[in-house]
């Protein structure tokens, strides 16, 4: 036999193998979603959480005021500018951060700071000349806790200072010497519903994708199928990424259901963005999520421990991810350490395709960060069921 002859039927038995596998994985997955069409309370939960927790989370609530970025345009570059910008500080704000007119939109496109004042030419010296000056404030209204209160206490804060400087050098009885015009970008009547629903679809994605993927694993155990599978000719990874897809279909469908019919539909909020851009992002994250709950999963023996891992484990996943409270009011610390978790990443990716409309050449950064830290999670738990899969029976 030639050594073509060898390579040919090497070839011919790799791609059984590959063609077995994906049987293997495909079948595996469809068993999965008979499991679970079975198990009607996980069917209640996955329907009330696209559905009654979106409305619900749309009505929710801004916060106060608390370490929002700013940038500011500098136009005038004069003594009362400066004031201005010195102003323009914590606990309210972080230092403002000085930025070219040429750079306004590009700042407010890839969310880099929630507010964005413009100071103009001549500003200083049409006040003293007894004319009315117009600011500019631009306000990313994706920031929606920050959105709803930021431009009061950017007026009041303004409007305090000009007035302060024009006493020293004009009469103290005349008029407001000075307009801040306010433009919002991306939700002009800082309506809290907008965003409130989006970003409950956005932590529902991490909540269900963990708990359906570790649930499924433990569902195995306590209904005694993992013993069928120990027997048959498939690999821990193929149980694994059998797991995986159809839980990430699962809970993508239900996200891309609840954005058509509820979010468009019953709240008539306008998604600015690309809904099959942000369906690719989205399973890119759930590739990440649901290892991390099959990784749960093996380190729980029953489903009441495995609901109490998830805990632990989803609320700061959900409450440091930049979604609820926003990463500039978080401690360095915390940045650091949750910038090595895929959330806050999706999250940024999230809000700058459905809020913003970003395209691909905008948040290529998230995406790549996404497929890396989901990456070593998957790696992770197959490494921890592979070791632990024969101790389920």
């Amino acid at each position: 036999m030639s050594d073509d002859d060898r390579t040919a039927i090497r070839l011919q038995a790799a791609r059984a193998s590959v063609r077995r596998s994906l049987q293997n994985i495909y079948f595996l997955g469809i068993k999965e979603f008979f499991s679970l069409l079975r198990d009607w309370a996980m069917m209640g939960v996955i329907v009330f959480m696209f559905t009654g927790a979106v409305l619900a989370d749309a009505r929710a609530k801004p916060d106060t005021l608390s370490n929002a970025a700013i940038a500011v345009v500098d136009e005038d570059q004069s003594a009362l500018s400066q004031r201005l910008i010195d102003a323009l500080r914590p606990p309210y704000f972080l230092p403002p951060r000085l930025i070219g007119r040429e750079q306004m939109d590009r700042v407010m496109d890839m969310g880099e700071d929630t507010f964005v004042l413009d100071i103009p030419p001549n500003f200083q010296r049409d006040l003293v000349a007894g004319r009315h000056p117009a600011l500019q404030l631009n306000v990313d209204a994706t920031r929606q806790s920050q959105a709803l209160s930021g431009p009061g206490y950017v007026e009041t804060i303004l409007v305090e200072e000009v007035l302060a400087w024009a006493q020293n050098h004009r009469s103290a009885d005349l008029p407001l010497p000075t307009d801040l015009v306010v433009r919002v970008k991306y939700n002009p009547n800082l309506y809290g519903s907008w965003f409130g629903g989006l970003t409950s679809i956005i932590n529902n994605l991490t909540l269900l994708s963990i708990v359906l993927a570790g649930a499924a694993l433990i569902r195995e155990r306590e209904h005694g199928t993992i013993e069928h599978l120990l027997v048959m000719p498939v690999t821990s990874l193929e149980i694994m990424l059998s797991k995986v897809w159809s839980m990430s279909v699962v809970v993508l469908g239900g996200a891309l259901l609840a954005l058509t019919v509820i979010v468009r539909g019953v709240l008539g909020v306008q998604v600015n963005g690309s809904v099959a851009l942000f369906a690719l992002g989205t399973l890119i994250y759930l590739f990440s999520t649901t290892s991390l709950g099959i990784f749960l999963g093996t380190l729980a023996r029953s489903m009441p421990q495995f609901g109490l891992l998830s805990i632990l484990v989803l609320l700061p996943l959900i409450v440091l991810s930049g979604s609820i409270t926003p990463l500039e009011s978080m401690p360095e610390a915390v940045r650091l350490l949750m910038s090595a978790t895929p959330t806050i990443h999706f999250v940024s990716f999230a809000q700058g395709v459905l809020f913003r409309g970003a395209g691909i050449e905008t948040i290529w950064p998230s995406l790549l960060a996404i497929c890396v830290t989901g990456s070593v999670f998957f790696w992770i738990a197959n490494v921890r069921l592979r070791k632990t899969i024969g101790e389920m029976e």
